[in-house]
């Protein structure tokens, strides 16, 4: 039986602010780098630069929504990514 395509994306928070109800930080998976602004309140999240968003914006939402009131400014976290960068 063949293994499901997967790729570890390591996750680095560098700041929150409650006031606004947002996280930055940074994303690294396979051989690209991103920049990230989740906007809790409103759902929203904002990824860059554009190369490769389509491949990272999902699961990183997915991953977020599931954990964004634990995540801590400085911490770095894993998640899996269903496809092979």
């Amino acid at each position: 039986m063949q293994k499901d395509p997967s790729t570890t994306a390591y996750l680095r928070i560098s700041s929150q602010d409650f006031s606004k109800q947002s996280i930055h930080g940074e994303v690294i998976a396979g051989e690209f780098i991103w920049d990230f602004n989740w906007n809790f309140k409103r759902g929203e999240l904002l990824v860059s630069p554009p190369l490769g968003r389509a491949l990272i914006h999902d699961a990183l939402l997915r991953f977020l929504i599931k954990s964004d009131y634990s995540l801590e400014v400085g911490s770095d976290y894993t998640f899996k990514v269903r496809a092979k960068f």
